[in-house]
């Protein structure tokens, strides 16, 4: 769900006459900051509004993603709720829902009767062939203003927020990314 924002950034002689007033404002920080809440709102949003015209909820939609036959192989619903950042019971109630759906089938694994694994089936398949063409035309757009130069810039740029955010968190290079090698 996006979140309340501020339809328009504060001009930065503002943000200068609030950082006299509190000195722990950085201007410049706070200014990138508000540009980024706002432009992820506004992605957040016109991702949501794609994937409500094609009838999936961000989450389902997020799933299916992860159990894509070009992505992985068959996943446990741990695993699922780990690449997710859901809870378990999220994920339990989105695999619930996807199952009675018929896009996706639990099975018990053959070498460990104790594992469930979770799959696509045809019909799930079918949805992610439905959505992607739209989904993809839509993330092509977004990142449009971009030449694909900035677009590695900027995916570093937001990879070293990240890591300031997490810095003890494991931080694999995107594949995406060109190498530094």
């Amino acid at each position: 769900m996006p979140l309340l924002m501020l339809k328009e950034i504060p001009r930065y002689e503002c943000l200068l006459q609030a950082a006299a007033r509190y000195p722990a404002l950085d201007p410049s920080a706070f200014e990138a900051y508000l540009h980024l809440l706002r432009t992820g709102n506004a992605v957040f949003a016109k991702e949501n509004g794609v994937l409500t015209e094609k009838g999936i909820s961000q989450g389902r939609f997020t799933v299916l993603m992860l159990l894509n036959r070009f992505c992985n192989e068959p996943s446990t619903p741990a695993s699922l709720a780990e690449k997710a950042n859901v809870t378990r019971a999220t994920m339990t109630g989105l695999l619930d829902t996807l199952e009675k759906d018929g896009m996706i089938e639990r099975e018990t694994s053959a070498e460990d009767r104790r594992t469930v694994l979770v799959k696509l089936t045809p019909k799930g398949e079918a949805v992610l062939d439905q959505i992607l063409p739209v989904y993809c035309k839509m993330v092509s757009g977004v990142l449009s203003p971009l030449t694909e130069t900035e677009r590695h810039t900027f995916v570093a740029l937001l990879q070293k927020i990240h890591h300031g955010l997490f810095p003890d968190a494991d931080h694999a290079a995107s594949p995406l990314a060109p190498s530094n090698t």
